[in-house]
């Protein structure tokens, strides 16, 4: 964008068309006129160089004078800049995958796809968070560090099965304590796990409280989500004379511990009874855990009165020589 800083000079401007038509003026009057009986032969002789640019001194100082009225203006151009600072959050998604996720109230899925599907829209809803990811079921494993790598975290997400009957169980504890390694050593200013579980702690070496505690040392908040519906729930069975068929199963979720847990960290508990009701869960979660985005605008100028300033005394000095050169009048 082009701009001048001090336009009012520019109204000076208004002097070259009043020079020019007093220099005119004065041109006619100085002018003389001289009768001869015949003129044929003055009409022979053509004018010289020196004639023909007898009024190049008077542009040239036009030219300089508008030159350095432009500059006086302070003409320049200007550019918008932006810095854009981001503190992002750093966001451990703990999941449950003990068997008993395979409880089917979450219609048309199972607890641990319906879970998958929410936890895949979530990430994609982050910008400049890294978000990493755990599960557990009698133990807790890391699935992903924490990353800015959503790719990779998706394509660990839906590498996320149900537990081996050998390490099967709900060990709470130490899910949290797990998620909280991740995120010990972040230098982020908002540390959070999101931890989702159906059952009730019944493994592992920490309970959830002293996990919980662990947690808000570091600075750590974490948000508790309990799934599962209210009362029974379907669940699959597999033998081998019937093959697979459905009994209803009782709904254990430990809320007052998950609720505990939440407070102790400064975080909130949540119930989630359905799939729709999960995704408003993590919905407001992400809402409430959002990046700070900081944008200052500068505009920077660039000034050119220095080349019009350099024009108008050149063309000065130009003047000057020529009057004293080629252009010198005999007294």
């Amino acid at each position: 964008m082009f701009r001048f800083a001090d336009p009012y000079y520019l109204l000076a401007l208004l002097l070259i068309p009043a020079m020019a038509y007093w220099y005119l003026r004065g041109a006619k009057r100085q002018s003389g006129k001289i009768k001869y009986s015949d003129i044929g032969l003055l009409k022979q002789i053509k004018p010289s160089i020196k004639q023909r640019l007898r009024h190049l001194l008077f542009v040239i100082r036009l030219l300089a004078i508008s030159a350095l009225i432009l500059a006086l203006a302070r003409p320049q151009s200007s550019s918008k800049e932006e810095e854009i600072s981001t503190e992002g959050v750093d966001i451990v998604l703990a999941i449950d995958v003990s068997t008993s996720m395979l409880a089917e109230d979450f219609k048309p899925n199972n607890r641990l796809a319906a879970v998958k599907l929410v936890a895949q829209d979530f990430i994609k809803g982050r910008k400049n968070d890294r978000l990493g990811m755990v599960v557990f079921a009698g133990e807790s494993f890391t699935q992903c560090p924490l990353t800015l790598d959503y790719g990779v975290l998706l394509t660990l997400l839906d590498q996320v099965q149900i537990a081996d009957k050998n390490w099967d169980g709900t060990a709470i504890g130490m899910g949290i304590v797990n998620a909280v390694n991740r995120l010990r050593d972040s230098k982020a200013k908002s540390k959070v796990i999101i931890l989702l579980t159906d059952g009730v702690n019944n493994k592992g070496q920490v309970d959830p409280i002293t996990a919980a505690r662990i947690a808000e040392t570091f600075n750590i908040k974490i948000y508790t989500i309990g799934a599962g519906t209210m009362g029974t729930a379907m669940y699959p069975f597999d033998d081998g004379l019937f093959g697979k068929r459905y009994m209803p199963v009782p709904v254990e979720i430990d809320e007052e511990v998950l609720r505990e847990i939440a407070k102790i960290t400064g975080g909130l508990y949540f119930r989630a009874t359905d799939e729709k009701k999960l995704k408003d869960i993590y919905n407001e979660i992400g809402d409430m855990e959002q990046t700070k985005i900081e944008v200052k605008e500068y505009t920077r100028y660039e000034e050119f009165f220095v080349y019009f300033l350099t024009l108008g005394l050149t063309l000065l000095l130009l003047e000057l020589i020529l009057s004293n050169t080629y252009f010198k009048k005999l007294p």
